[in-house]
């Protein structure tokens, strides 16, 4: 086999894989779609009070069993953020999106959009800024604010 014969031969490998990719990447993407519809068709304001929240993996004493048993198996092996809440006279577990989980404050009364037993958002007060920020951004904002002053 010549140089070209085999260089023919990875490009043709490469386009198949690729292909491929394409294919299962639309059609993960028509599956997220259709989660993000139903969710935004579905979603309710309610008021909670979050008692804990964890990162760990759901088993079927954190969440019920017939939501764990829908669970894919990827999901099943990884952490998800849980948050167990007092919904009006209930105490439930719920899963949220990370970035819900980092500013979820604890032990209060949080007014949050819901969706089955899924938190899309925080409503009403300002918890964007109350994110927990690393050492570097930290850093970051006490030199702006030191510039600022000597300004």
């Amino acid at each position: 086999m010549q140089l070209l014969d085999v260089l023919f031969i990875l490009i043709i490998v490469l386009a198949v894989v690729l292909g491929l990719l394409y294919y299962f990447n639309r059609k993960n993407m028509k599956k997220v779609t259709q989660a993000q519809d139903f969710i935004e068709q579905n979603k309710i304001s309610t008021q909670i009070f979050v008692i804990d929240k964890k990162m760990e993996k759901p088993t079927p004493s954190n969440v019920t069993k017939a939501v764990y048993d829908q669970l894919p198996k990827t999901a099943k092996i990884r952490k998800m953020p849980l948050v167990k809440a007092k919904v009006g006279p209930q105490i439930v577990n719920l899963m949220c999106d990370k970035s819900v989980f980092e500013i979820m404050p604890m032990k209060k009364n949080v007014k949050v959009e819901l969706a089955g037993i899924y938190i899309v958002k925080i409503q009403g007060t300002n918890l964007a800024n109350k994110k927990k920020k690393t050492f570097g951004e930290k850093m970051s904002l006490k030199m702006k604010q030191m510039q600022q002053k000597s300004k």
